[in-house]
């Protein structure tokens, strides 16, 4: 995984980020939608890491999976990732 940010640096973010992306994509995979904030308790990463890694899913260097965004009421949406079986 390659991530990148004006203020990134490998040797501190790579392991965390890394983790991020794994939990998240682990409890994502499986098609059903779900808050950020589900995704948040279950991964036990911040609301707001979560968004950007479900960002970097749709990315090609991490695997240009599809993520969709269901508007559910009052500002709340939920997501869905849809794998990529090409990906590596």
């Amino acid at each position: 995984m390659r991530f990148n940010g004006s203020d990134y640096e490998s040797s501190r973010d790579d392991s965390r980020l890394s983790t991020q992306y794994w939990d998240i994509y682990n409890i994502m995979r499986d098609g059903k939608y779900r808050t950020l904030q589900f995704i948040s308790d279950r991964a036990c990463h911040p609301p707001a890491s979560v968004s950007a890694q479900l960002r970097h899913m749709r990315k090609t260097r991490f695997g240009s999976h599809t993520v969709n965004k269901n508007h559910i009421g009052n500002g709340l949406y939920e997501y869905q990732l849809l794998v990529n079986k090409e990906a590596k």
